[in-house]
């Protein structure tokens, strides 16, 4: 009687080929893509060529194809609102700032627009701690609006 196994996709047993005594995928098509798929995204971290033929190919399809996704947002209504709703969660935690022990520590969400700024040192005998910077930001130059 030959060997059964669980396929790794769908956990159904199988009898894997006489072929391929290692393998772990029944035929079905569904379990195919799935051990194409695993075994596309270990390549992609193994293998930096292939990463970057991937990438490269993505983009090249993304140009041939410029509507795709607003095309995909149409057709797809109910995607478009729980990619909105997923969107508005990972913005949320992103906002979420730590407390801080201390009261002059910087926090990286100050308002401050990106861009070329001149840092200069204030004098002054009024800083309370005696390790705290006190400057002054001048734009020196803004970036160009695409």
């Amino acid at each position: 009687m030959k060997e059964s196994r669980p396929c790794a996709g769908c956990k159904k047993h199988f009898h894997p080929r006489a072929q391929s005594p290692k393998q772990r995928f029944c035929s079905e098509s569904i379990c195919q893509k799935e051990r194409r798929r695993r075994w596309q995204a270990a390549k992609r971290q193994t293998d930096l060529d292939y990463r970057e033929n991937q990438a490269l190919a993505q983009a090249k399809w993304a140009g041939a194809n410029p509507s795709y996704w607003s095309d995909h947002r149409q057709r797809n209504p109910d995607y478009v609102k729980r990619n909105r709703e997923r969107q508005r969660e990972r913005d949320a935690r992103r906002r979420v700032t730590p407390v801080l022990a201390k009261s002059d520590a910087w926090v990286p969400e100050t308002g401050v627009p990106s861009g070329i700024y001149r840092l200069s040192p204030v004098t002054g005998d009024d800083l309370a701690k005696s390790d705290a910077w006190m400057v002054r930001i001048t734009d020196v130059s803004r970036p160009c609006e695409d």
